[in-house]
């Protein structure tokens, strides 16, 4: 198992992760449950480790990525840019739901204004999450590529190319 393996099997949990944890998230908010918001919480924790292993092993993977056909130093570059983003944000809301955690289980009168401020944390991690699963995946999946067009070969299949 090298970096770029690695990468690919960890790298879709900070994302997904932050996805589950905004719903369960506004439904302990919705449900004034501090059970289910520390479930969220903990589950932005694990997303933001997750994260962490991600960036680790981000580098080994550019180095396999670099040398297959069809992928340019300009959409590793992209997709790094964003991944590095994700990565501050998702630290940010790891530390806010430890906070959060710990305000629940004191029963602190500020444990409501640290589950809204991990709301707009989350917001902005599905947002960047989904921009970075995006630029991600245009490194192998060229038919999502924005400069993708369709041709037609011999056979009448259309196929994706790259403009590039």
């Amino acid at each position: 198992m090298n970096d770029a393996h690695v990468h690919l099997v960890v790298n879709h949990f900070p994302i997904i992760g932050t996805l589950f944890g905004l719903g369960i998230l506004l439904a302990g908010i919705f449900m004034k449950n501090t059970v289910i918001q520390n479930v969220a919480y903990i589950l932005f924790v694990v997303a933001s480790i997750f994260a962490a292993v991600s960036m680790t092993t981000g580098e080994g993977a550019e180095e396999i990525a670099e040398k297959l056909p069809s992928v340019t130093d300009q959409i590793i570059h992209e997709h790094e840019e964003m991944a590095e983003k994700l990565a501050i944000v998702l630290y940010a809301l790891g530390l806010v739901s430890l906070i959060g955690l710990y305000a629940n289980l004191k029963n602190h009168s500020k444990a409501s204004l640290v589950s809204y401020l991990a709301v707009a944390i989350a917001i902005v991690g599905v947002f960047l999450g989904k921009q970075t699963g995006t630029t991600g995946g245009e490194i192998r999946h060229t038919e999502i590529r924005t400069n993708a067009t369709t041709a037609v070969d011999q056979n009448g299949v259309g196929e994706a190319e790259d403009d590039d």
